[in-house]
């Protein structure tokens, strides 16, 4: 069923704007297959979970056809075929019916047999149909649509196939109220795990133990899920920019860098501390640290619309550099965020309602030293908003949030 939180009419939203911006060509979006295995959950294409809210029908398929005579046939949702043998082992699913239609807030729901049908019929009025998923690299599988596409085409002639893949792009990246209070929440959620560190963290502890302080607590709360594999890496693994084993022993004098974030409805939060494992930064540890906060606090005074995400990366690399560690800055400053832990965003200037992690650091290998400071902030008309403000950050938060 949809997401929590966000209204129907959001959704509905959501897809007029689309079916404004198709023009006259039609296009479909899809779900995605369901994992080959039972032990990895379904996730819908991010593409398709914007436009619908629908998390739980692999294989749906929605088609939008802004010309269509009907005008509740402009949308168009195809699901699987009721399956009772299967259903018994999967979970049960909705039969077709009004009530079914009332909670997508989608009027024209069919079974998958009768897309080629309908796509057909699109193709053969339009003569246009649009890309909308992510165009593929040529190592990569082509593309759902445009493979289906091509089908159609050999058999319509006289049918285009343009590429609106900006499309979704440019909708996804500006963030709504009802989007932007799923991220807080999930950061806010997030604060709660590190807290839950800052609290228990102790040397002589393995750093999936310190995994387990943060997702214990985000599961305590309702997350479901945490937005990547978290990291928690001691020592010369906190230099270790995308470390996942978390089976290293925390010893005293260490830093540990943590990597982290809680999902809330389907919308990701993305936040990095790095504290001492002691409780203490020593004073080189302090000097790198609060070299990585004053850039990143450059980066973040330089967010406003209009800006570009390599002008805030700018910014902060400006201030490591000119310390002499430009070298160890070895990443750019952050990403847009949203139903992605990494979400889509096209190379343009910002606009208010954006979400950014803003994420500088510094790694020093021969010193064992790893410094990330991560926020999540939504561009607003003056500036920014800073979303996991609450999370301790400076050296004297941090030292006094871990004071025993």
């Amino acid at each position: 069923m949809p997401h929590e939180d966000v209204p129907l009419k959001e959704f509905a939203a959501r897809r007029r704007k689309l079916l404004t911006a198709l023009k006259r060509s039609a296009a479909l979006v899809f779900a995605g297959p369901a994992p080959s295995d039972h032990d990895t959950p379904f996730r819908p294409h991010p593409h398709f979970e914007y436009l619908t809210g629908l998390v739980d029908e692999p294989d749906a398929v929605l088609r939008l056809d802004p010309t269509h005579p009907v005008e509740s046939r402009r949308v168009m949702l195809f699901l699987r075929p009721l399956n009772p043998e299967v259903e018994k082992w999967d979970g049960y699913r909705d039969a077709i019916g009004s009530d079914l239609r009332e909670r997508l807030g989608i009027q024209s729901i069919f079974r998958l047999p009768m897309l080629g049908r309908f796509l057909n019929d699109s193709a053969q009025r339009t003569r246009s149909l649009a890309c909308l998923h992510p165009l593929a690299q040529y190592d990569q599988p082509i593309s759902p649509d445009l493979e289906l596409y091509r089908k159609v085409a050999e058999r319509v002639p006289g049918v285009s196939i343009e590429d609106r893949s900006d499309l979704l792009t440019d909708l996804r990246c500006v963030k709504s109220k009802a989007e932007i209070d799923q991220i807080q929440h999930a950061v806010d959620i997030t604060a709660d795990g590190f807290q839950n560190v800052l609290t228990n963290v102790r040397p002589g502890m393995r750093e999936y133990e310190v995994q387990d302080l943060l997702e214990h607590t985000y599961r305590s709360h309702g997350s479901r899920r945490t937005a990547f594999q978290t990291i928690a890496g001691s020592g010369i693994n906190s230099t270790v920019l995308h470390y996942r084993d978390n089976d290293g022993v925390v010893e005293d004098g260490d830093l540990i860098c943590i990597d982290s974030g809680a999902v809330w409805n389907g919308y990701a939060a993305d936040v990095t501390r790095t504290i001492p494992a002691s409780g203490t930064f020593t004073d080189r540890q302090r000097e790198v640290y609060e070299l990585v906060l004053k850039a990143q606090e450059a980066a973040i005074k330089a967010i406003t619309p209009g800006a570009r995400m390599n002008e805030i990366d700018q910014a902060a690399r400006a201030v490591i550099t000119k310390a002499g560690y430009g070298d160890a800055f070895i990443h750019s400053i952050g990403h847009h965020l949203g139903l992605e832990t990494h979400d889509p965003a096209p190379d343009a200037p910002l606009k208010a309602g954006a979400v950014l992690t803003i994420e500088p650091g510094v790694y020093l290998p021969d010193e064992a030293i790893g410094v990330r400071i991560e926020d999540d902030v939504v561009v607003t008309k003056q500036g920014c908003r800073n979303l996991s403000r609450n999370i301790p950050k400076t050296v004297r938060e941090i030292e006094q949030a871990m004071k025993r």
